[in-house]
């Protein structure tokens, strides 16, 4: 990764086309840098030859600033972009920061003039954030290098948060919500176009930040799959959680993502797998994100275990949170007998329990609400403990003495997350934060912001690394594949269990083929231009004898003329009929960013429908098999369900990694494969149908 130091901690700054308006976008990163105190050079360029902008000395250009330039601002019309560019390159700037829009999110020339841009920033050792991007603020130096809106009405304080992301608009929204919340921010950064720098090494470069603890990333869309992979991976190995929110979930929100950004949203169900190997919570609004990292941050990383404990003053409340939390999936688990001991010595009117109901009479005994919440602690291993004080944080002088033992408790459990529910005044709450205590106003918000740091937690215990993919050398290439028929010998040859089954052309053949393999068969239509033959009816069951399979033969061949009249026909394929099994689908998925992923579901035909599906990054490892199994809901299908025998999970797992091997070893090639159904019997399992994919294949539509 490349040193982003000149970028978010320079010690000089040029403002290429800067302006003595403050209110103009030239004008405005002067200013705010001006009222920040940016502890550096402030070089104010502008071609007119005026001899100050906004109280300090202007300069026509860049190479007649006296001193060395760390950062280039550049807010220069498309017209004058190259030669400002060729300018700060000349001047040695090392990091440029570029307004001006325009570029590829316009047009192809457009996109050719910032692909000229990079090479001339890689040919001089620079680096470049945008072009079309709002910028970047690091307030702990006063570098407000943007021409943001927000700071007209406000400042963020320095603090522990990282923000990057691609939209300038997001970015605003996200960082002016979090400073209203009195969020601290370490590094804020919109990186606009990404010609150059992407999310991904801003994300890698906070990782290595040491004011940078949370981590929070927008995501529209990701041209190297793998540089994200690895920049979440540092962050999780550096302890520091990423909440990342990914937009373009939809096909509308795809489309508006690729008009805004020039870039790909990508297949939203491989970002969803990725952020999850890789150890990030992806949070589906703007609140959630914030609130989830305020949670990390404050709680000073990740909770020890699920488990929360809850104290209330309401038996309401305690009721809501229990259903909160169960939605949530987080478990309450009930207080030790030793606690429930200690509960009820304490407070003889309440009922020990989880949440703990201790009644607003516990205010009538001498720090009654802290020592019900140590005594629920004893002896158990809860993550975070929740206390329920109502207002009590409005009245400063009698929120006191129970804030002094709130304190010490934490202290005393430092392995628990301490978050106290109520309202409160601003600066006690900050208080509170700077001990390691969260705040909330809203109970569910509060369970939700734990629940997303406790998923990080789990996903932390079993991080996947990726490895690169090699380029295609000794691996033979995939000759096209004609159909179903061709697909199984491939797959077969890959180690996948496949039925005997014989390709026939005549009904005569078809008969001998039935008879080698026993009755009763099935027949399909065989074709590589018909995907989905059950759509046309391309597929027969059960057929007893050798009238029946002479009928099939000719039926086939006549719905498929009928249906698909275009369509190549190879014959009718003749297959043993297996009437066991658990029906599964195994797939893979050729992601334009992330490569090949494995995807797998129970029920046929049925899985487009109920869309049951795990999806995980190929190659996999037996375990990661044996967890992508366990992700679907209906594997219960699979362990016997109502007495019928289990699936051969050891042949479903080991077909999963031959499967995802082989897709791996024709990466460059291949575009997808389907087999559907895979069936799983109690001693093996068979691949029933199968249909690959080739980058330049396109089957044809039913007509």
């Amino acid at each position: 990764m490349r040193d982003l130091a000149t970028l978010f901690t320079p010690r000089s700054v040029a403002i290429v086309g800067a302006s003595s308006d403050p209110e103009r976008i030239g004008g405005r990163p002067l200013r705010y840098m001006v009222d920040a105190g940016f502890k550096g050079e402030l070089y104010p360029v502008n071609v007119s030859g005026i001899a100050e902008i906004q109280g300090y000395k202007a300069y026509r250009s860049i190479l007649d600033v006296p001193g060395e330039v760390d950062q280039a601002i550049i807010v220069v019309p498309v017209g004058a972009l190259e030669a400002s560019v060729r300018d700060c390159l000349s001047k040695g700037v090392k990091s440029l920061l570029v307004f001006t829009s325009g570029l590829a999110e316009v047009d192809a020339a457009g996109a050719a003039l910032q692909d000229k841009l990079v090479a001339m920033c890689h040919e001089a050792g620079a680096c470049m954030l945008g072009p079309n991007s709002l910028g970047l603020f690091n307030p702990s130096i006063g570098l407000y290098a943007t021409f943001g809106t927000v700071f007209w009405g406000m400042q963020p304080k320095a603090g522990p948060i990282g923000v990057a992301t691609q939209s300038g608009a997001f970015g605003a929204c996200a960082y002016g919500m979090a400073t209203l919340r009195g969020l601290g921010l370490s590094r804020v950064v919109a990186t606009g176009n990404e010609a150059d720098i992407d999310v991904a090494e801003c994300i890698a470069y906070m990782a290595g930040d040491p004011d940078t603890r949370v981590i929070c990333a927008g995501i529209e869309g990701c041209r190297d799959g793998q540089a994200l992979r690895e920049a979440l991976l540092k962050a999780a190995h550096a302890g520091k959680p990423v909440i990342v929110m990914k937009v373009g979930a939809t096909e509308l929100g795809a489309a508006a993502a690729a008009t805004h950004t020039g870039s790909l949203a990508g297949n939203d169900a491989a970002f969803d797998t990725v952020f999850a190997e890789c150890g990030a919570y992806r949070a589906r609004t703007i609140e959630e994100m914030l609130d989830v990292a305020y949670f990390c941050a404050v709680a000073g990383g990740l909770p020890a275990s699920d488990a929360a404990a809850v104290m209330t003053t309401s038996g309401g409340i305690g009721v809501l949170m229990a259903d909160e939390a169960t939605h949530l999936g987080l478990p309450l688990p009930p207080v030790s007998p030793r606690a429930a001991a200690s509960l009820k010595a304490l407070l003889p009117f309440a009922t020990p329990a989880n949440p703990f109901d201790s009644t607003a009479q516990v205010t009538a005994v001498q720090d009654g609400i802290t020592r019900a919440m140590e005594a629920m602690l004893e002896d158990s291993s809860y993550g975070t403990m929740y206390v329920y004080l109502s207002a009590l944080g409005m009245s400063p002088e009698r929120f006191e003495p129970v804030g002094k033992a709130l304190r010490v408790l934490r202290q005393r459990h430092p392995e628990c997350c301490f978050v106290t529910l109520m309202l409160s005044q601003p600066e006690l709450a900050r208080g509170l934060e700077r001990d390691g205590i969260v705040v909330f106003e809203d109970p569910s918000r509060a369970l939700r912001a734990q629940a997303g740091a406790a998923r990080m937690a789990e996903l932390r215990r079993q991080l996947h690394e990726v490895p690169r993919l090699k380029a295609q050398g000794s691996t033979p290439r995939l000759a096209p594949v004609a159909g179903e028929h061709e697909a199984k010998a491939l797959l077969a040859s890959a180690g996948i269990p496949v039925p005997p089954e014989h390709l026939c052309t005549t009904p005569e053949a078809a008969v001998q083929a039935a008879e080698a393999v026993g009755y009763p068969v099935v027949a399909k239509i065989a074709s590589a231009d018909i995907a989905h033959k059950t759509e046309i009816g391309g597929v027969l069951l059960g057929l007893p004898d050798a009238a029946a399979v002479r009928d099939a033969h000719a039926l086939l061949l006549a719905r498929a003329a009928e249906h698909v009249s275009r369509a190549r026909i190879d014959g009718v394929l003749i297959a043993p009929m297996v009437r066991d099994g658990i029906e599964t689908i195994i797939g893979v998925h050729s992601d334009p960013v992330f490569g090949p992923m494995m995807m797998f579901g129970l029920g046929g035909t049925a899985v487009e429908l109920f869309k049951d599906v795990a999806f995980a990054s190929a190659p996999l490892t037996p375990e990661r098999a044996e967890r992508m199994v366990k992700a679907v809901r209906s594997n219960a299908l699979l362990s016997g369900w109502r007495g019928s025998p289990a699936a051969d999970m050891n042949t479903l797992v080991q077909t999963l990694c031959r499967v995802s091997e082989f897709a791996v070893a024709h990466a460059e090639q291949l575009q997808g494969i389907d087999i559907n159904p895979f069936v799983v019997r109690a001693q093996g399992g068979w691949c029933l149908d199968a249909l690959i994919t080739l980058r330049e294949e396109i089957p044809l539509e039913a007509s």
